[in-house]
């Protein structure tokens, strides 16, 4: 495939870069500071853009097949980021007319886990009014993302950690699993390779955890 990733050197984007470039697709990776970019390849096209408007990233997406963002907020002083950078997204990628997107955004802000106890009922509420900002953030930027003319999905993780891959986490569209409250960056990488050609999650959000 031909992929295009955006937020390339945050942790997860990363992680999407190297991971598909390992499992053979062509990969562009649009990044402000290609210094911050550690990964390397032959099939890496490194696309330098501030996303301050759509027109500027449309070669960038242009011919691609699937589009993949890890683009957020990395503290609580840049809450809003996340829907402004996406709408530039979603405007380059309906102007060239691709429309598989998938987007990373937060457990608390998609449905409670199945089976939620008191004590992760209370954590859940504790963490979503400490980052109020960063998750009304998500929130608009998810419902940005739903009204779009992309086949979209967004991908909720709960807390992340920095492990290696491993492939043993659960998903579940359209709600969260039981009890999950960790999984690793490059294990939400992982996913979100796998679900680019999953029919069953367009227009789904999906929680993932161990």
């Amino acid at each position: 495939m031909k992929i295009t990733v955006f937020g390339a050197t945050g942790g997860i984007g990363q992680e999407v870069v190297r991971q598909a470039l390992d499992a053979g697709h062509r990969v562009t990776a649009v990044v402000r500071d290609p210094a911050r970019l550690s990964v390397t390849g032959e099939r890496l096209e490194v696309f330098r853009a501030d996303l301050s408007g759509p027109a500027g990233v449309r070669p960038a997406v242009a011919g691609r097949d699937v589009v993949l963002s890890g683009l957020g907020a990395r503290r609580r002083a840049d809450a809003g980021v996340a829907t402004r950078l996406t709408r530039t997204v979603l405007g380059a990628m309906e102007a060239e007319g691709v429309r598989r997107l998938l987007v990373v955004s937060a457990a608390p802000v998609g449905p409670e886990p199945r089976g939620a106890g008191l004590l992760d009922r209370g954590v859940r509420g504790v963490v979503s009014a400490v980052l109020k900002d960063i998750y009304d953030d998500l929130r608009a930027m998810e419902a940005d993302v739903a009204r779009s003319a992309t086949d979209w999905t967004v991908v909720r993780p709960p807390r992340l950690q920095d492990k290696p891959v491993s492939g043993r986490y659960r998903t579940e569209t359209g709600g969260f699993p039981s009890k999950g409250r960790f999984v690793g960056r490059a294990d939400v990488a992982h996913a979100m390779l796998a679900m680019t050609e999953d029919a069953g999650t367009v227009k789904q959000g999906v929680g993932i955890a161990y």
